[in-house]
């Protein structure tokens, strides 16, 4: 069991749970496999084992991706249905926010979360700095695969069985998570996937899900971004930046460059790999951030990119004009990192 789990606070949310008849999950803006993972899971939990009417809330729109996950579940998607998504912020009882550590990290709903009356607040993280005093009781921990193994445990800890939905999406949140066991995998990590296999998940089905149902146009993406685009410097930092027009000419869906920023890391000479998107309309690369071992991609995110995460897959945002004049500058803002 993970070490932050104990037999108080597992007390402590039973009880919360017991007094709660209305709950909302809510994940972190452009949703990956972990936070829609993790926040099917305990809908699933909340609805099947507890008897409580629970709703996840995404931010935004989750990738098509993830259709095999999200399709049919009961989801309110906050930049389609505001409305509908602060009103049930302001109505529920029991208010759960997972894989993300803050409320700033669901834009667009951030201050109806911290308007949020709901008698009982628990947060289920795994990133660092979690914001403790927004929350009356926090699982939380950063040597830990992902959010869904976070929850895994702690629902582990309640004593009570864990729905076959729960499990699917919990093994399927863990698997993109650690980039199906490539990094961030811990020994409680490999007992959680036994766990699961014996309790009858079917893995290869979502690998195949996961890793083999993908576009055409994505692997088109990944080709030029790679062959055309990718920039290695003397030091071992490498680099991939991808316009909003580049995207639209891509014909991507939202959520289908992840995994790209990954790949850069088989080269030898390549310590950390920096990605940068455009996210159109809005001002800002979001980037990701990958490291190998000795390296930090949470330092490089924090100092240079106003983001964090973990010392070998880390995000932040990177701003035009505030930190650079224009989206065409950001190449050399990257050159500068490295000289630095």
């Amino acid at each position: 069991m993970a070490s932050s789990i104990t037999k108080n606070k597992l007390q402590t949310l039973d009880k919360f749970l017991s007094e709660s008849r209305l709950a909302a999950i809510v994940v972190h803006t452009h949703p990956d496999g972990d936070a829609l993972g993790s926040g099917v899971a305990m809908q699933h939990y909340l609805s099947e084992v507890r008897g409580i009417d629970a709703s996840l809330i995404i931010p935004d729109k989750a990738p098509s991706s993830m259709e095999f996950l999200t399709q049919g579940e009961k989801i309110i998607d906050a930049e389609k249905s505001p409305s509908e998504a602060r009103k049930l912020l302001s109505d529920c009882d029991l208010l759960i926010v997972q894989d993300m550590n803050a409320f700033n990290r669901a834009e667009g709903i951030e201050d109806a979360l911290k308007d949020c009356k709901a008698e009982h607040k628990v947060l289920i993280d795994h990133h660092l700095n979690p914001d403790l005093d927004s929350f009356d009781l926090a699982f939380s921990q950063n040597d830990i695969s992902s959010a869904c193994e976070m929850l895994y445990y702690t629902l582990k800890g309640l004593g009570k069985p864990i729905p076959e939905r729960t499990a699917f999406a919990l093994f399927t949140g863990m698997t993109t998570d650690t980039n199906n066991f490539a990094n961030s995998v811990y020994p409680t990590t490999l007992s959680m996937a036994s766990d699961l296999l014996q309790a009858g998940v079917d893995r290869d089905f979502i690998l195949d899900r996961l890793y083999h149902s993908h576009r055409r146009q994505r692997l088109e993406a990944f080709s030029d971004m790679l062959h055309n685009h990718l920039t290695i410097l003397p030091n071992g930092i490498a680099y991939m930046i991808m316009t909003s027009e580049m995207f639209d000419a891509y014909d991507l869906d939202e959520g289908e460059t992840e995994g790209l920023v990954n790949i850069p890391l088989e080269i030898d000479e390549v310590k950390i790999c920096i990605f940068l998107k455009e996210a159109k309309g809005l001002g800002h690369y979001r980037v990701s951030i990958r490291a190998k071992k000795g390296w930090s991609a949470n330092r490089i995110a924090k100092e240079c990119f106003s983001g964090g995460g973990h010392e070998l897959a880390a995000g932040g945002k990177l701003w035009f004009p505030q930190d650079i004049s224009s989206k065409s500058d950001a190449d050399a803002y990257i050159k500068g990192i490295a000289a630095r």
